[in-house]
């Protein structure tokens, strides 16, 4: 007997509900409209002109957010802690940013067909793994499968052992930072410490170009919502309560017939994916990327954002991201020598008395008042 299955894409759009939609319409209005208009339109001595820094800012803001909310998938809703997630981010970076050094063409410092970090090296030629990357559409698919074929690879061996908790965040960490000793090394051809910078163009626009900016600005928005609506349907899914009970008793589930690892190992790869997005939006905004964002400083940060704004909420890590990174620009500014003592004190304070973050703060003033 047939029964009528409704197809994937309602499903997939109906997740998200009608809240959540008249929020994405609004976020989408100010980023796609709004912002491009005032930022393109406006004079610089507008009030409400969106200046340069203004759309970076925001736009590498919105790459962060991403990240968070990736690591939400995986730690909120998982129960999988990953101190490593710097690296998908950064690899993802790297796998573009190969595809912009190219983009340079001749106008390095010393107008070879080389990136000016290999001439300076006295390289003769680009190594084997650089094949290609001069088509924007490989290094879109570097990007891709890179790091989802690193993350797969790793994941599988870790959760097969089922190694979790501080142990996994632990070899995660000490993953990343194996990678970046790694990147550091002139030898392996990424541009040891200074990394990659100087981009000049994508697809043959100037990187510096307002029209640019508000692609990439709108790029980044298009990206962020998109992985909200990922992360509601995936959540809400069968896929997502199995995912859940995994994180809650993960032995009753394996007792129920279901193998933890494939879902484990799935929800991580996506999870590193959407990292590496991220990262490759991140670059040719902020203009440049180096071993730097593998540190494992970087990755710590991350599970402080989606600690912030609330794990398990989706949103809250996105609220996380936003409040942690614009305080980190104002404070690197006005307090330089007090942003890591501040960023320390606000994750103690979030982890004693706000467990379940901002959103779970705002949770329960609301039912409070609903009294």
């Amino acid at each position: 007997m047939k029964t009528n299955r409704t197809p994937f894409v309602i499903r997939f759009f109906a997740a998200t509900g009608c809240k959540g939609w008249l929020a994405i319409g609004f976020f989408s209005l100010l980023t796609f409209v709004l912002v491009p208009a005032a930022h393109l339109m406006l004079p610089a001595d507008h009030a409400l002109h969106v200046s340069d820094y203004a759309i970076t800012l925001i736009g590498k803001v919105m790459c962060y957010a991403i990240v968070a909310v990736a690591m939400d998938l995986i730690w909120g809703f998982a129960g999988i802690l990953s101190l490593g997630h710097g690296l998908f981010f950064a690899l993802g970076g790297y796998a573009f940013g190969m595809y912009l050094m190219r983009s340079i063409g001749l106008d390095g410092v010393y107008k070879s067909h080389l990136t000016d970090f290999m001439v300076f090296l006295d390289w003769k030629e680009y190594p084997w793994y650089w094949t290609g990357t001069e088509h924007f559409l490989y290094a879109v698919f570097l990007v891709l499968v890179i790091p989802a074929s690193l993350a797969f690879v790793f994941g599988y061996f870790a959760f097969r052992s089922r190694i979790k908790g501080v142990y996994f965040a632990i070899i995660s960490q000490a993953l990343t930072f194996a990678f970046m000793l790694l990147f550091f090394r002139n030898a392996t051809g990424f541009g040891g410490n200074n990394g990659f910078t100087d981009f000049k163009r994508i697809l043959g626009y100037s990187i510096t170009a307002p029209e640019m900016r508000v692609t990439l600005f709108a790029l980044s928005a298009f990206m962020l919502m998109f992985t909200l609506i990922l992360g509601r349907y995936l959540m809400q899914s069968k896929f997502g309560r199995i995912l859940t009970a995994i994180r809650d008793a993960e032995m009753r589930v394996m007792f129920l017939g279901y193998n933890p690892l494939w879902y484990k190992l799935f929800i991580w790869t996506v999870s590193a994916m959407l990292c590496a997005i991220a990262g490759a939006l991140y670059v040719p905004q902020v203009g440049i990327i180096n071993p730097s964002e593998m540190s494992t400083a970087n990755s710590i940060e991350i599970a402080i954002w989606t600690a912030v704004g609330g794990r398990g909420t989706l949103v809250g890590p996105v609220i996380g991201a936003f409040l942690v990174n614009l305080s980190k620009s104002w404070f690197t500014v006005a307090f330089p020598e007090y942003w890591l003592f501040f960023l320390g004190l606000l994750f103690v304070v979030v982890t004693l008395l706000l467990p379940q973050g901002m959103v779970g703060l705002w949770q329960k003033l609301r039912h409070r008042s609903m009294r």
